[in-house]
């Protein structure tokens, strides 16, 4: 994966990122899957790191799905409970569904641009880049990812399949580990691009 160097919004000035970022993939091609993988991946580190998403993305997609399944198991209340058990147990249930409430948003948000990346990725035969852009508005945006991929041609198979390989955990951890090892997550650091 190698990278260009991506501007940065602020003022209306042209600021530079940390520079090309490459990551080596040790294959002529990836599958739809493992391109969503890496994908998927470096848009959750880049809204955790710039504080747009509360914690990572797999332990809040986790969190969530143990909340759904808590409000389920609590809608079949016991039969016999005490009065201390029964306001301990309808506390709990207000707890949770406060819990749910206050990540639906979040998590449909996040849903919905897995669901739009997975359909766009399996409608094309080959991929360039991505641009991952975050601020308030397209004309002056705060951070710039430019992911540019070199082995963009795709075979058969779907974006959605759920096989993990480990090329695309060992490209994301790479990709991942490359922006910390440049700074990101610190105040000077800008916005990047990516190429693998």
């Amino acid at each position: 994966m190698e990278t260009d160097i991506s501007s940065c919004g602020g003022g209306g000035a042209q600021q530079r990122g940390i520079g090309p970022v490459e990551v080596q993939a040790a294959t002529a091609a990836l599958r739809r899957s493992e391109v969503f993988h890496v994908l998927k991946e470096l848009v959750g580190f880049v809204l955790y790191m710039h504080h747009q998403i509360p914690s990572v993305l797999p332990s809040l997609e986790n969190e969530f799905a143990s909340l759904k399944e808590e409000m389920t198991e609590m809608a079949l209340q016991p039969a016999e409970l005490k009065p201390s058990d029964r306001r301990k147990y309808n506390t709990r249930k207000t707890e949770v569904r406060r819990r749910i409430k206050k990540h639906e948003k979040l998590m449909n948000g996040i849903s919905t641009l897995l669901c739009s990346l997975q359909h766009a990725l399996d409608e094309v035969s080959s991929i360039e880049g991505v641009v991952l852009i975050l601020g308030g508005s397209l004309v002056r945006p705060l951070f710039v990812y430019d992911i540019t991929i070199s082995h963009g041609i795709f075979g058969p198979g779907s974006a959605k399949e759920h096989a993990l390989t480990k090329l695309a955990q060992s490209v994301s951890r790479k990709a991942i580990r490359a922006l910390v090892s440049r700074g990101a997550g610190s105040l000077s650091y800008t916005a990047s691009c990516f190429c693998w």
